[in-house]
């Protein structure tokens, strides 16, 4: 059961993960990145904000100080400004597709940085995923045109490095501090990080042409998918192996397509069908691998 508990925390948490690449695009096209970003981490804040005390940022030393920081600064600012233009230049789909090599990247990083066993069952699972990939590629290498489609391509995989490193860096952390702790703290310092940025950006009349439904959708943005999203994969983060954790990131492209059709309105092609298999596979042989090794 405890197990069960775990993968649920992980799923979740990448679900609603993935659900902030269609939401940065609806969001970009009414609010400027900065100040949509600022807000986005400010929101994910007070909803955080019951569950700590904040008088435990002290407790922060040394390298799990400039952790936490390269967790705010990398992880949630990075993340956050790069989803956002990015996702102005390409489709939801594409976003995805980019999306689905942050498994793939994430294990790569852990068994470098942590060590971690990387035995064949592991590497069919990233495997899996990577392949998931190319099959999206194959459903939906038309859906984009323009000149600037390469460089959002390129904003997203600068997002997903981010992601990594987020994962990476929180997971060095879960040890000694909740991951409400972690998650509220670095997303304050991403907020102050974004001060100045938005202030740049802030013009008299920017919001008079924004609608309620584009509100709501920031508040979820916020919200959901950093405030509750970071809690839930943090928590199920403490329990495994990164490379573990990794194989669940490929629920956040599964995620980020389905919503993409459903609030974007992007057209379904079969073939993400094998995708969204492929994906899923590696989910489940991963989980099957965690299981023998706690027996």
């Amino acid at each position: 059961m405890k197990n069960i508990k775990t993968y649920l925390y992980l799923f979740l948490g990448m679900a609603l993960f993935g659900s902030a690449t269609p939401l940065s695009k609806l969001i970009s096209q009414e609010f400027p990145v900065f100040i949509a970003g600022m807000l986005r981490v400010f929101l994910a804040f007070l909803v955080l904000l019951p569950f700590i005390k904040l008088n435990n940022y002290k407790k922060f030393k040394g390298r799990d100080l400039w952790l936490l920081i390269g967790i705010g600064l990398i992880g949630v600012l990075g993340f956050t400004f790069l989803m956002l233009s990015g996702m102005k230049l390409i489709s939801g789909v594409t976003g995805s597709i980019v999306m689905s090599a942050t498994p793939a990247l994430t294990a790569v990083l852990s068994v470098l940085i942590f060590k971690d066993d990387f035995g064949w069952k592991k590497g069919l699972a990233i495997f899996l995923a990577i392949a998931g990939i190319l099959v999206l590629q194959l459903g939906s290498e038309n859906s984009d045109q323009g000149n600037n489609q390469l460089i959002g391509i390129l904003l997203v995989t600068g997002a997903i490095i981010c992601e990594a490193a987020y994962t990476l860096m929180g997971k060095s952390l879960t040890g000694k501090y909740i991951p409400e702790e972690i998650s509220a703290f670095s997303a304050f310092i991403a907020f102050i990080g974004f001060i100045p940025f938005a202030f740049w950006e802030y013009k008299s009349g920017i919001f008079n042409s924004v609608t309620i439904v584009s509100w709501i959708y920031l508040l979820i943005y916020g919200a959901a998918t950093m405030g509750l999203g970071s809690v839930l994969w943090y928590k199920g983060v403490k329990q495994v192996e990164g490379s573990t954790a990794a194989a669940f990131m490929g629920v956040m492209p599964v995620s980020a397509l389905l919503l993409s059709y459903v609030l974007l309105n992007e057209s379904f092609q079969w073939i993400h069908l094998l995708g969204f298999l492929m994906v899923f596979a590696g989910v489940l042989l991963i989980i099957s691998v965690h299981r023998n090794m706690k027996k």
